[in-house]
């Protein structure tokens, strides 16, 4: 049985941009290849890729012919109108009854096994499903979307192209205005970072700004505190735009004034081993190899323990998605994936050095959306 997706509340107009109808046929062959006859859609980045709704709360059911409809509440009426003029909108006063609506939604239209985002619904969301959805089996459905999304088609390349522009123009100001510099503090370089990003058109930041500087460098994820920066310290730099659903990721490392032998060191050697996994990140390479490419290195020079995450993953609607280059990474590279690349070393009480890209994925190699000096600054 097909979903109604006609809506008189609903322009006829021609969208302009992603196909989100071929979006879900694809989604749609993949539960018929599962056995399911529909499923919830409640991770938000997931429903915008396969709708492009941008609100905060919404519920999309998809069936196995590829027919869809969409719940969300009061506040977005007018913005759903606009942004998803292709599916049927039931507007609901009550946020939390969407999901539910949607399951027997989907049992009335005929459906027998419902996969769920089993990575995204909590116990009390899956248990009130259980409840009300009678005759039917709601199954995990694992990351069918996510899958789906691993490789990005041209619309998706061409936000992230933009989003890393607006990061790359912003960084590059920061540094043309020294604000990296002795006597200001973590959180001022992260407020001024940030303020640029929104003025090169931002709408947000991808995620919290690192500016991790002199021993706070030795943590990863250190965050951005009152520290004041110091001559002589590293400061780590992390930090992404987010831009029509879309984000950036880079990390740059500089030093305040003079670098000492242990600084100048660490970085030749991230530098190094970020090459290496550049030069590594092709087409059918299997991505345990890609990191094995930057951690060898850094293990040769004897830093091996203070390697202490992965190599890189993608980048999307999400600031972290798949794939994974790790030790316990699986698959390999495909054309139009993206990738980070980002070694480190943390000397825990000396400090530490990060460098990262984000990269395309392409038949001639891996391209970098991400720009910026990589030779040591001295700010």
């Amino acid at each position: 049985m097909q979903l109604d997706t006609s809506s008189p509340t609903h322009s006829d107009a021609t969208r302009q941009g992603p196909d989100y109808q071929a979006r879900r046929r694809r989604l749609a062959e993949s539960l018929r290849e599962r056995g399911l006859d529909a499923i919830l859609i409640t991770h938000l980045p997931n429903l915008r890729y396969l709708s492009g709704f941008s609100g905060s709360n919404a519920h999309l059911l998809v069936l196995a012919d590829g027919s869809a409809a969409i719940t969300t509440d009061g506040r977005y009426t007018t913005q759903i109108a606009q942004e998803v003029p292709d599916l049927a909108a039931t507007i609901v006063r009550d946020g939390s009854a969407t999901l539910i609506d949607k399951a027997k939604e989907a049992v009335s239209a005929g459906s027998v096994r419902i996969g769920v985002e089993d990575s995204h619904l909590s116990m009390a969301a899956f248990s009130a499903l259980t409840s009300h959805v009678n005759g039917a089996e709601l199954v995990a459905a694992g990351r069918l979307v996510e899958d789906l999304r691993l490789i990005k088609d041209a619309d998706e390349i061409n936000a992230l192209r933009t989003v890393a522009a607006v990061a790359n123009r912003a960084w590059a100001t920061l540094l043309s205005e020294h604000a990296i510099k002795a006597g200001v503090t973590e959180r001022e370089v992260a407020a001024r970072l940030e303020y640029l990003m929104r003025i090169e058109g931002g709408e947000r930041t991808s995620f919290d700004t690192i500016v991790a500087s002199g021993p706070n460098s030795a943590k990863p994820h250190h965050g951005a505190e009152g520290r004041v920066l110091e001559q002589g310290d590293l400061v780590t730099v992390d930090f992404g735009a987010h831009l029509n659903g879309y984000n950036s990721d880079m990390t740059r490392t500089v030093v305040v004034g003079q670098a000492d032998g242990f600084a100048a060191e660490i970085y030749d050697v991230v530098l190094r081993a970020q090459l290496a996994g550049i030069d590594a990140a092709t087409v059918g390479t299997e991505l345990t190899r890609v990191d094995a490419a930057c951690r060898d290195i850094i293990a040769e020079a004897g830093y091996g323990e203070y390697f202490v995450h992965s190599t890189g993953h993608g980048v999307g609607l999400d600031v972290h998605e798949a794939p994974s280059a790790a030790q316990n990474g699986q698959g390999t590279l495909v054309e139009n994936m993206t990738l980070t690349i980002e070694p480190g070393i943390y000397v825990p009480g000396r400090g530490g050095v990060r460098i990262e890209d984000t990269l395309l994925i392409t038949a001639d190699g891996p391209v970098l959306i991400t720009d910026g000096d990589k030779n040591l600054l001295l700010v």
